[in-house]
């Protein structure tokens, strides 16, 4: 079963490698999508995969690198986007 989601992390997620935790756990997930920092300080994900795995990825969203602080994690359902890799976007 696919699964889709659109995160929104809130937090102290910026400036202490959260994207490339995101990144590296998605490759490790075989879950596809991209992570990118946003204006406000939030960082949004897009997550598509295998349900098991795209769970997985919520759950370790919640929990961040070392040195994060989560406050938030906002999980909004997506239409399947059928992404063939997962990346870090730059704003």
């Amino acid at each position: 079963m696919k699964k889709s989601v659109r995160l929104y992390v809130d937090g102290t997620v910026q400036g202490i490698f959260f994207r490339a935790f995101i990144k590296e756990n998605a490759e490790r997930y075989d879950v596809k999508g991209f992570v990118r920092n946003l204006e406000d300080g939030r960082v949004e994900i897009f997550l598509e995969g295998n349900t098991d795995n795209v769970n997985k990825m919520i759950e370790l969203s919640n929990k961040g690198p070392r040195h994060s602080q989560i406050k938030k994690v906002e999980v909004k359902p997506e239409k399947f986007q059928d992404f063939k890799s997962f990346k870090i976007l730059h704003i």
